[in-house]
C-alpha cells in the first residue's frame, strides 16, 4: 500500500471570473488521479505564524507518484492555462503523507 499525498495550494485571486474557468475545468483533473478535495477555499484563521494565504486548497492523492502525474499532466496543464493573469500568486506543494507502518 502506497502512502497517500497531498498537494497544498495557497493563491490569491485578482480576477474572479477568470479564475471561474481555471475552478470548472481542474475537478474533472483530480478526479482523473484518483485524487480528491480535502479544502477547497472555506473559512480560515491563523492561530500561529505569519503565514497568510488568501485562499487554501487541499488535495489528497493515492501517492506521490498520482500527485506528480496530476501536476505534470496533460489535464491539469490545460486548467492551469486558463488561470493566467487570473492570481496575485499561486504556490503548490506536494507532499507526503504520515504513513505509520
Amino acid at each position: 500500500m502506497s502512502t497517500p499525498a497531498y498537494a497544498v495550494i495557497a493563491s490569491k485571486v485578482s480576477d474572479p471570473e477568470t479564475f471561474k474557468a481555471y475552478m470548472a475545468s481542474t475537478p474533472a483533473t483530480v478526479a482523473a488521479h484518483g485524487g480528491e478535495y480535502v479544502v477547497r477555499g472555506g473559512a480560515m484563521e491563523v492561530v500561529e505564524g505569519d503565514w497568510h494565504p488568501a485562499r487554501l486548497v487541499v488535495l489528497r492523492f493515492p501517492s506521490m507518484e498520482a500527485a506528480k502525474a496530476w501536476y505534470f499532466g496533460e489535464g491539469y496543464t490545460a486548467s492551469r492555462a486558463l488561470r493566467q493573469g487570473a492570481t496575485e500568486y499561486f504556490n503548490v506543494t506536494l507532499v507526503e503523507g504520515y504513513s505509520p507502518t
